[in-house]
């Protein structure tokens, strides 16, 4: 609310409002619900939820203290209310937008403290500027923004890449929507920041930085309920008789246990199965496992789906033989596959060609 154009809208009041109690009952769920009332059977990383919580009320907040100020304090002082508001969303919004990026990339746990240091500047230039009464505020920040928009965005995209390194080599059967669904939300959350930063109180622009909010905040709550938690947790995992091997196998021995624990018993048909739940089902551990992968010129992921595909192969082999009717989608099911579309792209990788 730059200008007060936007009070005489009586559509863009109610869509301003909507917004706003969207994002505040988008928190409330994401702080004050157990389960995940969309999809019951992912579980998202709690921490993610209470950053995403955190956000979204930085967005309600945002809603609030620019219309306070534009309405009933400031109202006469351009330069101190937009000092004001603008500071507070540089220094809630924005952080807790990064926080939230990186919360979503599960390889490790980055640190976020960089992010609210990188603020301490924002908070220095607009207390100069108070007091000052400089009107070069916005060009001082604008310029700062894009330096740290910048360096995030080009530290982000390098995360991704070892987050999507870090899922292939761990993971047989997760679709790269994992990767690509976080570049596509930062990219929506770049283009409402830039939509807010450029606002020069246009009522169009208004409105289109509110309908951009909204995306952002249907976008984010999906994203976040669809983001099932990738951990190395193994209390689940059973598989028999490999509660008496040895947990401290040698690289040497891992071929023979590989057969023997996981080709012989199909263990690889597990849709949900990872790199440390295996390892613990031969009895080693993670870092000998992936260091024999390493050595024999291959990944997890490789050795797991290159099982899986042999596997269709002699599926569809067996009922071709018995005159069987074959839906390829069904054999794809039963060689470990949940998702089709993961199958059809590792089947063309392995084979050269489509099923």
């Amino acid at each position: 609310m730059y200008e007060l154009e936007g009070l005489e809208d009586i559509f863009f009041i109610m869509l301003y409002g909507g917004s706003t109690l969207i994002a505040v009952f988008s928190c409330s769920y994401l702080l004050f619900t157990r389960g995940n009332l969309f999809l019951a059977s992912i579980h998202p990383p709690k921490a993610l939820r209470r950053w995403t919580a955190a956000f979204l009320a930085s967005v309600a907040a945002s809603h609030v203290w620019w219309s306070l100020l534009g309405i009933y304090w400031l109202v006469d002082d351009r330069l101190l209310r937009n000092i004001v508001a603008i500071t507070l969303d540089r220094l809630t919004f924005v952080p807790l937008m990064m926080c939230v990026l990186l919360r979503l990339l599960q390889d490790r746990k980055r640190s976020l403290w960089p992010v609210w240091v990188a603020m301490i500047p924002v908070a220095v230039i607009a207390v100069n500027c108070i007091v000052t009464r400089n009107q070069a505020f916005e060009s001082y920040l604008e310029f700062y923004s894009f330096l740290i928009g910048i360096a995030f965005v080009v530290y982000y995209v390098r995360a991704i890449h070892q987050y999507g390194r870090w899922i292939h080599d761990n993971y047989a059967d997760l679709e790269h929507k994992e990767i690509w669904q976080s570049l596509l939300l930062m990219a929506f959350i770049l283009f409402v920041y830039m939509a807010y930063a450029t606002n020069a109180g246009a009522l169009l622009t208004e409105y289109l930085a509110q309908v951009n909010t909204l995306i952002i905040i249907v976008f984010i709550l999906w994203r976040v309920e669809t983001l099932q938690q990738l951990d190395n947790n193994t209390e689940d995992m059973v598989a028999d008789g490999n509660d008496e091997t040895d947990q401290t196998s040698a690289p040497n021995d891992i071929g023979a246990l590989l057969v023997r624990h996981c080709e012989l018993p199909q263990l690889y048909l597990r849709h949900d199965l990872t790199l440390q739940q295996l390892a613990v089902c031969i009895g080693t551990n993670r870092t000998y496992l992936s260091s024999y992968f390493a050595e024999h010129d291959m990944t997890y992921n490789a050795y797991i789906n290159r099982l899986r595909i042999e596997h269709f192969m002699t599926l569809y082999s067996k009922a071709r033989k018995s005159s069987l009717p074959i839906i390829a989608k069904d054999l794809a099911a039963q060689s470990g596959y949940s998702s089709y579309m993961t199958f059809g792209a590792v089947f063309k990788r392995y084979t050269g060609s489509t099923v």
